[in-house]
C-alpha cells in the first residue's frame, strides 16, 4: 500500500488532460474523490503501519529506492494528507478566475504524491530523490500566470533549488563513504573508524548539506525565491509555504541531523554553532522585512521565512525536546499558515486588492474571512491558549534544557519575533476593523466572504488552531516518543 498512496495522486494528476471532462464540476468530482480516498489510504497506511521495508529498486550496494513508515515520516505523511483535501477545495473555487486550469490541477495533484514520497522515504537517496522530483513539478505552478513575473520567479525558485540539491548532495555521497548504511537511523550512520581524522572536513559537509536543504526551508542567505514566488494563485503560495516545498526543506534538515549525520557526532562541535546562528539570524530577517513588506502575500511569506527557522532552531539545538520542540512547530505552523494564506487568497479573489493600505474597512464585509485572519494573526504571535504558543513554549524550553549559551540567545530571536509578528499581523486586522471615522463604506458595497468551498477550509483549520491550544498534549507527547525512538520500527 504504501507505494499505491504515492501513485494515486501523480496518476489522478496526470490523467486530468486527458479525460474528457463534460463539466467543470465532474473534475472536482474526480479530483476530490481521488485526494480523499489517497488521505484516508494514508491514514489507515500510518494506523496499521508494519516494520517492512518496500524496495521499489535496487542499484548497488546499499543504495535503492526504498520506503518506510517510521516516527518522523509518520508525522509528515500526517499533516501533508489531512491538508490536502481541505486545500483541493479550496484551489476549486479560486481557480475560477484562473485559465488553464486541467494543467495547474495536473501538477497540484502530482505534488501531493511527490510529497508523501519523501515522508515515507526509507533512506537518503530515496528522499532526495523525491526532493529533485517535487522541484521539477513545482516550477509549472509557480509559472502557471505565465506572466514576466512568473517566470522570473519560476526561474529563480528553480536556479535556487537545483543548486541547493547540489549541495545536499555532496552530503548524500559522505553518507554513503562514510556511513553504514543510507537508510534512516535514529542517532545517525556514520562510522567512526571510516572517519578518522577527517572529522571537519564531515562537519563542512554537513553545514553545506544543512543550507542546501535548507533554500527549500527558506534559510539566509537563499530565501528571495519565496516572496517572489508570491506571484503563483493563492492555492499554490499556500502549498509552498505551509505543506510541501518548506516544510520538505525542514523535514529533509531533521532527516539529515538525526537520522543520518546523528547528533552524537554534531552536539557541540563548530558546525552546530554555526548552523545555529543562520537559523537564529533568518528568523529576526525574516519578521523584520514582513514589517516593512506593504504586499499581503510578500508579507506572509516573509513571516514562513522566519517561522521555518523556528523550526530549524529546534533542530539545531540537536536533543530529544528539541526535537520535538521541531516537529510541534512543524505541524501547528502549517496549520497557521495555510489559513492566514487562504485568508489572504480569499481576499484577493473576492476584492482583488493584494496590498495591505488597500484592506481599510474589509473586517466588517468580510466578518468570517477576517475574523479568521485575526485568530490566525493572534496564534502566529504565540497567544497563550492557540497552537503557535504550544510549540514556542516548547521551542523555549529545549533552548533552557540543553544549556547551549547559543541556543539561550535564540529566545531572544524568538520573543523578538513575537514583537514584531503582533506588528506586521495586527496592523492589518486594525485596518480590517477600525478603517477611521471618515471612511467611506460606499465603495465596499459589492465586498463580501466568498463561498463554503473557500469557508470550509478557513473553518476547520480554526478549529485546530484552537484544539492544539487548548489540548495538545496527546500530540506532544507522541512527539516525545518519536524523538525518544520508540518509533523507529
Amino acid at each position: 500500500m504504501i507505494i499505491l498512496v504515492i501513485l494515486i495522486p501523480v496518476v489522478a494528476g496526470a490523467l486530468i488532460p486527458l479525460l474528457a471532462f463534460r463539466k467543470r464540476i465532474h473534475m472536482e468530482l474526480f479530483l476530490e474523490c481521488a485526494v480523499i480516498l489517497n488521505s484516508i489510504l494514508v491514514w489507515y497506511l500510518l494506523l496499521h503501519h508494519s516494520d517492512s521495508t518496500f524496495l521499489l529498486a535496487h542499484f548497488t550496494g546499499n543504495l535503492s529506492i526504498s520506503f518506510k513508515v517510521d516516527g518522523v515520516g509518520m508525522v509528515f505523511a500526517g499533516l501533508v494528507s489531512a491538508l490536502w483535501p481541505f486545500a483541493t477545495l479550496y484551489a476549486f473555487e479560486y481557480m475560477t478566475k484562473e485559465e488553464h486550469e486541467k494543467i495547474f490541477f495536473l501538477f497540484y495533484t502530482m505534488t501531493y504524491g511527490i510529497t508523501l514520497g519523501i515522508s515515507l522515504a526509507a533512506n537518503l537517496l530515496t528522499m532526495y530523490f523525491f526532493y529533485e522530483l517535487l522541484t521539477l513539478v513545482t516550477v509549472p505552478l509557480v509559472m502557471h500566470t505565465l506572466t514576466r513575473e512568473a517566470i522570473l520567479a519560476s526561474r529563480k525558485y528553480l536556479y535556487y533549488s537545483l543548486g541547493g540539491a547540489a549541495f545536499a548532495f555532496i552530503g548524500l555521497i559522505m553518507i554513503i563513504i562514510y556511513g553504514t548504511t543510507t537508510d534512516f537511523i535514529l542517532g545517525g550512520v556514520l562510522d567512526l573508524a571510516r572517519i578518522g581524522d577527517r572529522t571537519n572536513i564531515l562537519l563542512f559537509v554537513y553545514v553545506m548539506a544543512f543550507t542546501g536543504f535548507g533554500v527549500k526551508a527558506a534559510l539566509c542567505p537563499f530565501n528571495s525565491w519565496l516572496p517572489q514566488a508570491g506571484v503563483a494563485p493563492t492555492p499554490v503560495t499556500a502549498l509552498l509555504h505551509a505543506v510541501a516545498v518548506v516544510k520538505s526543506g525542514a523535514f529533509a534538515i531533521i532527516r539529515l541531523t538525526y537520522y543520518s549525520f546523528g547528533v552524537d557526532f554534531l552536539k557541540g562541535t563548530w558546525a552546530q554553532t554555526t548552523v545555529m546562528l543562520i537559523v537564529m539570524f533568518t528568523i529576526v530577517y525574516g519578521c523584520s522585512r514582513a514589517v516593512k513588506e506593504t504586499h499581503l502575500k510578500r508579507r506572509l511569506a516573509y513571516s514562513t521565512i522566519s517561522n521555518l527557522s523556528y523550526i530549524l532552531f529546534g533542530v539545531t539545538i540537536m536533543t530529544p525536546l528539541g526535537l520535538v520542540g521541531a516537529l510541534t512547530h512543524l505541524i501547528f505552523h502549517a496549520v497557521i499558515k495555510i489559513s492566514s494564506f487562504f485568508c489572504a487568497g480569499a481576499i484577493i479573489h473576492q476584492t482583488e486588492k493584494q496590498y495591505v493600505h488597500e484592506l481599510n474597512g474589509m473586517g466588517y464585509k468580510m466578518p468570517c474571512t477576517f475574523g479568521i485572519f485575526t485568530l490566525s494573526a493572534l496564534a502566529l504571535m504565540g497567544v497563550p491558549g492557540l497552537a503557535g504558543f504550544i510549540s514556542k513554549w516548547n521551542l523555549a524550553s529545549a533552548a533552557v534544557e540543553s544549556g547551549n549559551p547559543v541556543a539561550y540567545s535564540g529566545i531572544a530571536c524568538l520573543l523578538v519575533s513575537a514583537l514584531l509578528t503582533a506588528v506586521y499581523m495586527l496592523s492589518i486586522v486594525v485596518r480590517a476593523f477600525f478603517p477611521g471615522n471618515d471612511f467611506d463604506y460606499d465603495k465596499l458595497k459589492d465586498v463580501k466572504d466568498p463561498n463554503w468551498k473557500m469557508l470550509l477550509p478557513l473553518f476547520v483549520f480554526t478549529f485546530f488552531i484552537v484544539a492544539f491550544g487548548l489540548h495538545s498534549q496527546p500530540l506532544v507527547d507522541f512527539f516525545a516518543d518519536v524523538a525518544g525512538g520508540l518509533y523507529t520500527f
